[in-house]
């Protein structure tokens, strides 16, 4: 995923374009909570385990694990540098980790977070991971070499290596054989034979450009595109033609979709969260741009719970777009639902 990081002023932040209240008077939404968390340094993908009420923390040479219903961290997985994403195998109780800087994968047990096996990956810079449950494998999209590793997520071999048009973000899966991933640099979708493990085709995003997080609504074949344009693409999962644009923020670069609430979340660097509701299949509406913090770009959301998670830090003073990070300053912002 990116590593932007997007800046705007006090005062921007708190107008939030003019839209509603985030006192809790006028907004679907408030914060929660938030959960300190161990270590220093930037951060990216995280991702829920609905099944064992965990939330896997990528912090720059560490993985955070928080506990969802104490809400506080329970443990911290080392030796992770440059990570990136985590991907959830829970009939095989493993997570994978994505490690950037030495383009491996950490497979650690998904209750004991210990190391089982350090698995290089046939590219550079891993980012994106993903468990496909239907294929049974694992796939990380290297940011470097523009190509996807395919791994057994039992045997932990390398099985192939799928090149790809250009630079890979997030990706979903249908679960019935198909892998979506953006391509960010040539502003496209594309679309993987997860049986062959071939790309079968690949589809424009435009008038999107540059698309990060990626989204799937399942029952309905649609895809959610953030794009750095301040839009989100709606496409059809199975013709691939662009059923709508929706307006986000600035500096998006992650999305969640819950399926019980029918509502999308775009995580907006600049200190906004999106919330579209999806009215239709093919009709979106914005409904809040609730208020965050600057710098929280990523986000998950428990479908069980519908609560909505966001990793953020604060940033030194300067002018430099890499901005230092504040230390001991690194949390989550647990966002949960007024109403259901």
């Amino acid at each position: 995923m990116k590593r932007r990081f997007v800046f705007v002023s006090v005062l921007l932040w708190m107008i939030l374009f003019n839209s509603k209240n985030v006192d809790g008077q006028n907004s679907d939404y408030r914060i929660f909570k938030t959960i300190q968390l161990e270590g220093d340094g930037g951060w990216d993908y995280l991702s829920v385990d609905e099944f064992n009420h965990q939330l896997f923390v990528s912090h720059s040479t560490r993985v955070n694990v928080v506990d969802l219903l104490k809400g506080e961290q329970i443990g911290v997985i080392t030796g992770t540098e440059g990570v990136h994403g985590i991907a959830i195998d829970n009939d095989l109780k493993r997570a994978f980790i994505s490690c950037g800087k030495d383009s491996s994968v950490s497979v650690v047990g998904l209750l004991d977070y210990k190391l089982i096996a350090k698995v290089a990956v046939t590219g550079k810079n891993p980012d994106a991971i993903l468990y496909d449950p239907f294929s049974k494998k694992v796939f990380t999209f290297n940011g470097r070499t523009s190509n996807s590793t395919v791994l057994d997520a039992k045997t932990l071999k390398v099985v192939a290596t799928i090149p790809l048009s250009g630079k890979p973000e997030f990706a979903q899966t249908d679960e019935k054989g198909k892998i979506f991933v953006n391509i960010e640099d040539k502003s496209s979708l594309t679309i993987i034979d997860a049986k062959s493990l071939t790309v079968e085709k690949t589809w424009s995003v435009s008038p999107g450009e540059e698309p990060s997080g990626l989204a799937l609504d399942r029952a309905n074949h649609r895809l959610f595109s953030v794009c750095s344009n301040k839009m989100m693409i709606v496409s059809d999962a199975v013709t691939g033609k662009v059923i709508t644009s929706v307006p986000i923020g600035n500096g998006c670069d992650g999305v969640a979709f819950d399926p019980g609430t029918k509502r999308i979340f775009a995580s907006n660097g600049e200190g906004t969260m999106t919330v579209i509701q999806q009215k239709s299949a093919d009709q979106y509406e914005v409904t809040e741009n609730f208020a965050t913090q600057p710098g929280a770009r990523t986000i998950t959301c428990d479908p069980t719970t519908h609560h909505i998670y966001l990793s953020v830090g604060e940033y030194l003073p300067g002018t430099d777009r890499r901005r230092a990070v504040k230390p001991n300053s690194f949390k989550i912002l647990d966002i949960e639902p007024l109403k259901r």
